[in-house]
């Protein structure tokens, strides 16, 4: 996400940009992603990049809107982790990661250029989509996330605009969630999959 966050809750107009880094069927390069690293710059000298850190765990949809014939697509999500009873969830915030959330989500055209508000990825890094997916768009800027399968494309361009808190009431739809302990570290599945990568410490307890 270029704010590295996601969209603010309280700002429902207001889009945030993102792009798809990483696209693999193999975990391993995944987890090569989330390792810290050191390396120089030729204008800031030494850099360290810490680990990521576990933050959030949960389960997505990506569904089809047509509220009086004006179809969009939602990314909508509801956390499992850290669990709902945790006082602190400092690091959420901070991400603007709330217990659930709905986001408006289009796709930019790659064939065109950036606006004032959004210049985007060079041209050499954005998405190369086959002809059955670039035709989606026509002459538009973006369109809807309708299908889905342009998330599977390195360069992707998307923006994402906050809708609601409350999923079951905005779309009529309740996201299943399965039941954590939250003392059984090995039940989450990115500390399962992963490893102690980085830190888990935002994910259980939310500090």
């Amino acid at each position: 996400m270029g704010k590295k966050s996601l969209p603010d809750p309280t700002k429902k107009s207001l889009p945030y940009w993102g792009y798809v880094e990483l696209v693999t069927t193999d975990i391993e390069d995944i987890k090569n992603a989330l390792k810290g690293e050191e390396y120089d710059t030729a204008t800031r000298g030494h850099r360290h990049k810490p680990p990521a850190r576990a933050l959030g765990e949960g389960v997505y949809r990506i569904l089809r809107h047509n509220p009086k014939k004006r179809m969009h697509t939602h990314l909508v999500y509801k956390l499992e982790l850290p669990a709902e009873n945790k006082e602190k969830m400092e690091p959420q915030e901070s991400l603007n990661i709330e217990r659930e959330g709905s986001f408006l989500i289009q796709i930019k055209n790659p064939e065109q250029p950036g606006d004032s508000q959004f210049q985007g990825l060079q041209e050499k890094r954005r998405a190369a989509f086959p002809a059955h997916l670039q035709g989606q768009f026509g002459h538009r800027r973006y369109t809807a996330a309708d299908l889905p399968d342009f998330l599977n494309y390195e360069g992707c361009e998307f923006l994402l605009i906050a809708a609601s808190d409350n999923i079951e009431e905005e779309l009529g739809l309740e996201l299943k969630t399965e039941e954590c302990d939250q003392e059984e570290r090995s039940c989450a599945d990115l500390v399962r999959t992963f490893g102690e990568i980085g830190s888990a410490k935002p994910l259980f307890e939310g500090t």
